[in-house]
């Protein structure tokens, strides 16, 4: 798209916002503040660097054999790279325990340290990204039978909660390097296939591994853990230790951040209800945006409707610097860098089209009962010019605008991943 005509665009869809009382270049700058953390297991199709040989396990699976997979973090750093300069602002990356830099030398996961990390920390300097963490507690023969950090045998759950502090030291020194606080994810695949009759035990389990995990304490200001639900998985079918409701419970009783993931729920449950309930009883959210069919099936993101209510509510709740947004899936089926950038976008337009809303004028007549007028404005604003808005935001960032960016990602195909 040439600039002259990006330049007409904005301007009449500024007059436009100005006639309901909305700013365009606040609500850019409100853009700035929300920052999307890129995962880096979409490059390399969750394979880490652990194990070259090591197979996916704990409800994970990725499809499809597209060409041109990361294949060492070398490759990984280049397509987010490329990534980034497709995506206007400046965002984060999200690493998981076994994405380490361990120079060809097999560390177990309850042996990890900061040091596996600093070529990571090194190069988000560089980029000037900053960096978010989790711990890997699936693809390993400690969690082959499905359990980890609620498993019967107490040394199995010994050295998970070994892995899960070492995991939040990496964290807090990835925050305390680069500047800006971490946020560290604790996922764990923990369930059975089948019917479970001692729920209550493996629950008692969990509870007390998480318990001795945050004896450790972490300064709040350089890294913030996160638990995370999930309703059922590859061979937890019938039951997850891990459900919404224990740790609801075990984040609001400890003050330890709840991570909402938008394909953990049941198909019909939103998680973009419950964001203003949380944020109640919690400083902060932790988000995984993802795009579930049928089931937790981790695809692209796109511009949806639960995607821009989930927007929506982190601006009506007035919550842009207290919700956090990382994306989570892997499709291994298309073009990876392809996928990056598609997601990240789709988020980023969801957050403008929210930013954009004539909130004051909404609120006011919501106030006053105006229930009719309240819904006519809401559908107008539907149609207004927000997407001229998001294109000048691209072009003022210095990234392609529009489609532009999809014959980019086909050259570096090409040049690049076509070659590996």
């Amino acid at each position: 798209m040439k600039k002259e005509q990006i330049q007409q665009s904005f301007e009449i869809a500024k007059a436009r916002y100005a006639e309901v009382g909305v700013d365009v270049h606040r609500a850019m700058n409100e853009l700035d503040k929300l920052p999307i953390s890129l995962h880096c297991w979409q490059a390399d199709d969750v394979t880490g660097f652990e194990n070259p040989d090591g197979i996916l396990t704990g409800g994970i699976q990725t499809t499809g054999n597209y060409p041109g997979k990361a294949r060492n973090i070398a490759e990984l750093r280049a397509d987010i790279d490329k990534a980034m300069a497709l995506i206007p602002g400046n965002h984060r990356v999200n690493i998981h325990a076994f994405y380490g830099d361990f120079g060809g030398h097999f560390v177990d996961r309850d042996q990890i340290e900061p040091k596996h990390f600093q070529s990571w920390i090194d190069w988000a300097k560089e980029k000037n990204y900053k960096l978010d963490f989790n711990c890997t507690c699936f693809s390993h023969d400690k969690s082959a039978d499905g359990l980890t950090l609620s498993h019967p045998d107490p040394e199995i759950r010994k050295f998970w909660i070994e892995h899960v502090i070492r995991s939040r030291k990496i964290a807090e020194e990835m925050g305390r390097q680069l500047g800006s606080k971490c946020m560290h994810n604790i996922w764990i695949p923990d369930g059975s296939k089948d019917i479970t009759v001692n729920r209550l035990q493996y629950r008692k389990n969990l509870k007390e591994s998480l318990d001795t995990i945050f004896e450790y304490k972490t300064d709040d200001n350089l890294m913030r853990d996160c638990i995370e639900s999930k309703l059922f998985g590859i061979g937890a079918e019938s039951y997850t230790v891990g459900s919404h409701e224990f740790y609801l419970g075990y984040g609001v009783r400890n003050n330890v951040l709840v991570t909402l993931d938008a394909g953990h729920f049941h198909p019909t449950e939103l998680i973009s209800d419950k964001i203003s309930s949380l944020l109640l009883y919690l400083p902060e959210v932790m988000l995984h945006v993802t795009r579930g069919i049928r089931w937790d099936s981790d695809h692209v993101v796109i511009l949806n409707e639960e995607l821009l209510a989930i927007a929506q509510e982190i601006v009506r709740a007035d919550a842009v610097d207290k919700v956090h947004v990382g994306l989570d899936y892997f499709d291994a089926s298309i073009n990876r860098i392809g996928a990056y950038v598609v997601g990240v976008r789709a988020t980023q337009k969801a957050l403008m089209q929210a930013l954009l809303e004539p909130l004051t004028m909404l609120r006011a007549m919501e106030a006053k009962g105006q229930k009719f007028e309240r819904l006519a404005l809401l559908e107008e604003a539907k149609s207004l010019p927000w997407n001229a808005v998001f294109d000048y935001y691209c072009m003022q960032k210095g990234v392609l605008v529009g489609q532009d960016y999809i014959a980019d990602i086909q050259k570096y195909e090409t040049d690049v991943t076509s070659k590996r």
